[in-house]
């Protein structure tokens, strides 16, 4: 392994936490609806629980509405159900073979607790990218014990490294900042 290796791993590890981060984002609920707010609810199909996208055809009505097609006719109360009883304070209601998600607006606490939420899963995204450029700089040191690179070059590699870290951990911030600006805005 050389140092080109083990910065080209943290790379693509540090990205994986990012995109992770990303994803948690997309949960968190702000003021629109967005079809991957009901991504996490899982509903009883023939005996296995499985995302709703995989039973339904999820999509937007309108800017504060979810529609939930369901394939089968069967479906719909098992959906309905599903969505009721997360925990995503959504209440839908049928009409016909449509689910409609009417997603209530946000109040103001509820808005300063899910920017909390989303500073918390930031402060996890960078403890883990943090991890990573310890694990990478770790690696470093062990190629520089076992004298297969030079004290210069193992300075090098953490001088690296911590641009890496410094740059993904901005990108983070930046990710956050626009979040909490998306829950805020009314």
């Amino acid at each position: 392994m050389s140092i080109a290796d083990i910065k080209k791993n943290a790379e693509a590890k540090m990205a994986k936490s990012v995109e992770a981060f990303k994803n948690e984002l997309q949960k968190i609920r702000t003021g629109r609806a967005h079809p991957g707010i009901l991504d996490q609810v899982h509903v009883d199909y023939y005996g296995s629980m499985v995302p709703i996208s995989q039973v339904a055809n999820v999509s937007l009505l309108d800017a504060r509405t979810i529609s939930v097609q369901p394939w089968e006719k069967g479906m719909g109360a098992k959906i309905e159900k599903a969505i009721r009883e997360s925990d995503l304070g959504l209440n839908p209601s049928a009409q016909g073979d449509l689910i409609r998600v009417p997603l209530p607006p946000l109040t103001e606490e509820r808005r300063k607790e899910l920017t909390k939420v989303v500073k918390g899963a930031g402060e996890d995204a960078k403890v883990a990218v943090r991890n990573l450029r310890r694990d990478a700089n770790e690696q470093a040191k062990k190629l520089q014990k076992d004298k297969l690179i030079t004290e210069d070059d193992e300075r090098r590699s953490q001088d690296e490294v911590q641009k890496l870290t410094d740059r993904v951990i901005a990108d983070i911030d930046k990710l956050i900042a626009a979040k909490e600006a998306e829950i805020m805005a009314v």
